[in-house]
């Protein structure tokens, strides 16, 4: 027994690091947020952290709307792009890959204010444009611009999933639904489509979590006019208007947001595999 228990001891010693790595920098900073979500100033426990969150429900509205459609479009483009390097031949799918993730290599805010210089009422769009001799379109500081700067960040993580679940498609299963006289519409509808749904169900949640709690993207492409939840999420904490409780209070709202999200994604991919079985 002495001997299981020290075999048991010395196989979870690894794992102890990330223990603590999770406990300190995952666990106690929720704690902290809670802490600060449910106390006022002078550490006594409140609500009013929450009732101050209705004057912003249009921000949270904001939010939702423009990374659902960043989400919606991301897919649309996603999925046949996916579809398209998982039928391909080998050479072609790494140099197809290589490029999709030489983006990702990148800094992130770098690639932000490159897009900044490209939208911009003087940028590289607009010059071309007007030297074509088309009308000049504003594009910075709206709305656009944002889904446009979520789309070209968070794309790469739509293919991804995607394309790793349709590769793994056994052939066979295909060659039979051909067998059994489907045509190529109907085998993607009733074979494909199905048996790629955990690939999709995971690149909507890796574009759609990120896209609504962005603030980068919204304050250098919305210029400060369409504020999203990151961004009030940093004026609490950053910004003139410093109030960490309601920080706190806004922090905690948007993590049960995305925990509702994903677990509403996962049981619809869990549906959609059970209904493929039977």
């Amino acid at each position: 027994m002495k001997k299981l228990v020290r075999g048991r001891f010395s196989y979870s010693l690894p794992a102890y690091p990330y223990v603590l790595w999770m406990a300190l920098f995952v666990v106690a900073p929720i704690f902290l947020i809670v802490g600060y979500a449910f106390t006022n100033s002078g550490g006594g426990f409140t609500l009013e952290n929450f009732y101050g969150m209705g004057s912003y429900m249009a921000v949270f509205a904001r939010s939702l709307y423009l990374a659902a459609i960043a989400t919606i479009i991301c897919l649309v483009i996603g999925y046949p792009v996916a579809y398209v390097l998982s039928k391909s031949g080998s050479g072609f799918q790494r140099i197809a890959m290589m490029l999709i993730m030489l983006p990702m290599w990148i800094n992130f805010l770098l690639r932000t204010y490159a897009w900044m210089s490209l939208l911009e009422n003087t940028g590289l769009i607009n010059r071309l444009l007007a030297f074509i001799g088309l009308p000049t379109m504003s594009i910075i500081n709206t709305q656009g611009a944002v889904v446009l700067g979520m789309v070209y960040n968070y794309l790469p993580f739509m293919i991804l999933p995607i394309y790793s679940v349709i590769v793994k498609i056994d052939g066979s299963v295909i060659e039979a639904a051909q067998d059994l006289g489907a045509n190529a519409a109907t085998v993607f509808r009733k074979v494909i489509f199905p048996l790629s749904m955990s690939g999709i169900v995971s690149g909507v949640t890796m574009v759609f979590v990120p896209s609504v709690s962005t603030f980068i993207i919204s304050k250098l492409l919305g210029g400060g006019t369409n504020i999203l939840i990151g961004d009030l999420i940093e004026m609490q904490f950053l910004g003139s208007a410093y109030n960490p409780h309601l920080g706190a209070a806004i922090s905690l709202l948007m993590m049960v947001i995305v925990i509702i999200c994903m677990t509403v994604m996962n049981r619809f991919g869990e549906g959609e595999e059970q209904a493929v079985m039977l």
